[in-house]
């Protein structure tokens, strides 16, 4: 009877550890795809100086549209990392106002010709690309770890070592979801 006791034991601990295990590893695959995010939002960040930039050579009388740019950047770099929801609303809003300022390029020829332009353009489409797929990424892998979290009995292990749910990397306003897509 003792040996069967402790064989139960030993296997309970074992089935706590493997569970432990997979909820570290869950938490990790979240901390990878947030940083593949982030990784992402930097590059656009570093890439719209030298747009606005650009754009302001073409345009005097634009300011607005310039400046909204510039501060939202400036915002979104000021967010603690793990703000997801910050920097969701911040990314979401930036990509508006990136989008106003490509329609703007519409009413300036000139600036629609410019190679550098263009490449800022083109390199911009590739990297909201791959914000797209770091995002579906980061969001996957929250989705499983709040599913081990909410589970049994893994909630149980989850609960004890106080893993968490993870918060998705959301786009609250409906208008803010659609990339900006501008053909010249």
């Amino acid at each position: 009877m003792a040996w069967f006791v402790l064989a139960l034991l030993i296997a309970a601990s074992v089935f706590a550890i493997i569970l432990y295990n997979a909820l570290v590893k869950k938490r990790q695959m979240v901390e990878e795809g947030w940083s593949g995010i982030d990784v992402q939002l930097k590059r656009r960040a570093n890439l719209i100086p030298n747009l606005v930039e650009t754009v302001k050579g073409y345009t005097s009388h634009e300011n607005e549209t310039l400046q909204s740019v510039t501060e939202l950047r400036a915002q979104g770099s000021a967010l603690p990392q793990d703000d997801v929801a910050g920097r969701a609303r911040v990314e979401g809003a930036l990509s508006q106002a990136l989008g106003r300022l490509f329609a703007l390029a519409e009413d300036y020829p000139d600036l629609k010709a410019s190679q550098n332009f263009s490449n800022l353009h083109q390199s911009l489409d590739e990297i909201e690309d791959a914000i797209q797929m770091a995002r579906r990424y980061y969001n996957g892998a929250v989705r499983n770890l709040n599913v081990a979290v909410e589970s049994f009995p893994s909630n149980l292990i989850a609960r004890q070592f106080r893993f968490e749910k993870a918060e998705y990397f959301e786009i609250e306003d409906e208008a803010d979801r659609a990339v900006p897509r501008v053909t010249f």
